[in-house]
């Protein structure tokens, strides 16, 4: 059975940061790649970063420069360093493998 659980979240003030872990069981860790996307309220889920297998990653043009996504093979687990918090960023980050499991989410609220 496959298990993507996300932790980290949590309320920020603006410019703070977070870091977000997805600890995954039930896959070949190492051979997915991994992604985290986010989705505000009223707003479609949207891709935030993605990390291959080997490593290579990929960032949406809104946290490019702020967030840095990455991976530990050995303890199955990714993570998301999020700096520069704003406002915006306010959302329900999930984990993703393959682009067939997900995470249950975890809550990321930006607010002074």
């Amino acid at each position: 059975q496959v298990q993507l659980v996300e932790s980290g979240g949590g309320l920020v003030q603006p410019g703070g940061s977070l870091r977000l872990s997805c600890a995954a069981s039930g896959i070949i860790f190492s051979a997915y790649t991994m992604g985290w996307y986010r989705q505000a309220p009223g707003k479609q889920r949207e891709l935030v970063a993605t990390i291959s297998s080997i490593g290579s990653t990929n960032y949406a043009d809104f946290v490019k420069g702020r967030f840095t996504i990455s991976r530990d093979n050995a303890k199955k687990t990714m993570y998301l360093q999020m700096n520069s918090l704003k406002l915006e960023d306010t959302a329900v980050y999930y984990c993703n493998a393959g682009l067939a499991h997900w995470g249950q989410g975890t809550q990321v609220t930006v607010s002074s």
